[in-house]
């Protein structure tokens, strides 16, 4: 059966064809529609494979985990920076292997469409000693899904998926399974020893786990998803991995006239790489990312053949590729189809009308005009675009929780005032734990949550604390008399800046909580709403 899927889709349906029992997850661009893909899969209704998001990706690795242990196949997905979110887990589940099958697929976001970094997870898949598998095409991504699982269980390690935003977001036909293969069945084969990481059992684990490197880069070179390709021209040899691979095969229709190593899994296959240098005069690396295979090829390529590629300035050494960079290191003319346009105006991102951050930053930067030295410390999330005009209301945003405990080291070196704002879901994922660290000093900030009710920056999923944060507040030992609600509206704002005001004179540490909906997620609530009464 063919079906027209987005590279996140193809992974989503690889997956549930493979037999998946659950999927963890925190959303983040651009891996977010893999698991709404599950949680909209009638296949996984019906299974009751579970499909809830996760507080971050710490947790969801963890109950992966927990799923690996019973025995049932479990999928973890998250963006790049996420990885280092969950890297505890990560790098300890190569120590602890797996029962059922573990995936865990890191969507990379060269160009940072909407990230911190440019970070390659494939970095991440050798230190820890796992397999790492990187699709070329949305096809090998659907196929790949259950090779993945199967080789998660045979080898006992989990596999690291990794993907690019092209991939994830662009579409193609897919050739899908008539009948998914059935769930794995609950087990007690788990060696119990492996999963306690004392460093009796450790010690052990990580020597087991160093001796299988060599046969996991033997069944790489063997594995039909790495391929040579022989070409008749030796002057020059090229190595694509990944995506990279299609922007190739763009550049030549008909067929590349030198030697071509597709790469799209790991370890790097170095019986392959060697076959190419020994023919070859010099080789071209193309590879979306960081230089991660041209890296290792220096160490690795006997002779005398000249590696070219992003540390040398064949391709471009940041941002994303197209099949107008690789052509122009092929020396192919070209012109520039990918190329922006000059003639589009810039349409830099906003905050949507009508938004209640917008009335929360309007109430501060009033507030804070009678504080001349004042520095604001923001998050991830929608609220970061606070930063830009009209607003130019924050003054850091480094990755996600960073806020709060921002706010208060600058608190510790005399900075009064010191503000932290932070969306809802951003403090459940990592706001948490500062707050108690600024709870337990009593801490001179003033910490506002601005709460909308959803994870409006990557759609408007559930938020884990929507109508806790008072109660989590409260818990973590915030003094009630300091902890403050409003709703932000144009109408409220003269109690909106007094509050804030009473707060930020307070000498010690206060939460005030704007709440309202994201004006995208009540639109839709309205649109399904009328619906529902319409079909009454």
């Amino acid at each position: 059966m063919k079906r027209l899927l987005l590279g996140d889709e193809a992974i989503a349906q690889g997956a549930l064809d493979a037999g998946l029992s659950g999927v963890y997850a925190y959303p983040g661009t651009p891996s977010t529609e893999i698991t709404e893909y599950i949680q909209n899969s009638p296949l996984a209704a019906e299974r009751n494979v579970h499909r809830k998001w996760c507080v971050n990706e710490k947790t969801a690795m963890e109950t992966a985990l927990g799923m690996s242990y019973m025995g049932k196949r479990a999928l973890v997905c998250m963006k790049h920076v996420g990885l280092n979110v969950c890297a505890d887990p990560f790098v300890n589940s190569a120590m602890t292997g797996t029962n059922g099958g573990v995936v865990v697929l890191a969507a990379d976001d060269p160009s940072m469409h909407s990230s911190q970094d440019e970070q390659d997870s494939r970095f991440y898949g050798k230190f820890a000693m796992v397999p790492v598998f990187e699709p070329s095409s949305q096809q090998e991504a659907y196929d790949m899904m259950a090779v993945a699982f199967d080789y998660s269980e045979r080898e006992h390690l989990p596999v690291l998926m990794r993907v690019t935003t092209r991939m994830a977001h662009s579409r193609a036909v897919v050739e899908v399974k008539d009948s998914p293969r059935a769930e794995n069945q609950l087990n007690y084969d788990s060696v119990a020893a492996n999963w306690v990481l004392l460093p009796v059992n450790a010690r052990r684990r990580n020597n087991y786990v160093t001796a299988q490197q060599q046969k996991l880069e033997d069944d790489a070179a063997a594995s039909p998803y790495n391929a040579y390709i022989e070409g008749d021209d030796h002057s020059m040899g090229i190595i694509a991995s990944g995506i990279a691979y299609n922007y190739l095969m763009e550049c030549f229709p008909e067929k590349c006239p030198y030697p071509v190593l597709k790469i799209s899994r790991y370890p790097l296959p170095k019986a392959l790489v060697r076959k190419m240098t020994e023919e070859c005069d010099s080789v071209l690396v193309i590879e979306e990312g960081q230089p991660f295979i041209e890296d290792m090829l220096r160490g690795i390529m006997p002779g005398n053949a000249i590696i070219k590629g992003r540390l040398t300035g064949e391709l471009p050494r940041t941002g994303e590729l197209n099949p107008d960079c690789v052509k122009k290191a092929l020396g192919i003319a070209s012109e520039e189809t990918f190329a922006p346009s000059d003639k589009v105006a810039a349409r830099p991102p906003a905050l949507c009308q009508g938004c209640g951050h917008r009335d929360v930053y309007a109430a501060l930067n009033q507030v804070l005009l009678e504080y001349p030295n004042a520095r604001v410390f923001g998050d991830i999330g929608c609220y970061t675009l606070g930063f830009l005009p009209p607003y130019k209301a924050i003054h850091s945003c480094v990755d996600m929780g960073a806020s709060i405990t921002m706010a208060k080291g600058a608190a510790d070196a005399g900075q009064w005032p010191a503000v932290a704002v932070i969306g809802d879901s951003t403090f459940t994922h990592s706001g948490m734990t500062g707050l108690l660290d600024a709870v337990n000093e009593n801490a001179n900030i003033t910490v506002i949550i601005s709460d909308n009710l959803t994870t409006a920056m990557t759609g408007g999923q559930d938020s884990a604390g929507t109508n806790k944060f008072e109660a989590i507040c409260r818990g973590l030992g915030v003094d009630d008399a300091h902890l403050r609600v409003v709703v932000p509206l144009p109408k409220n704002m003269p109690e909106i800046t007094r509050i804030i005001r009473e707060e930020i004179e307070y000498r010690g540490l206060s939460v005030i909580i704007p709440r309202r909906e994201c004006m995208q997620t009540l639109q839709r609530h309205l649109k399904q709403k009328k619906a529902k009464e319409a079909n009454k």
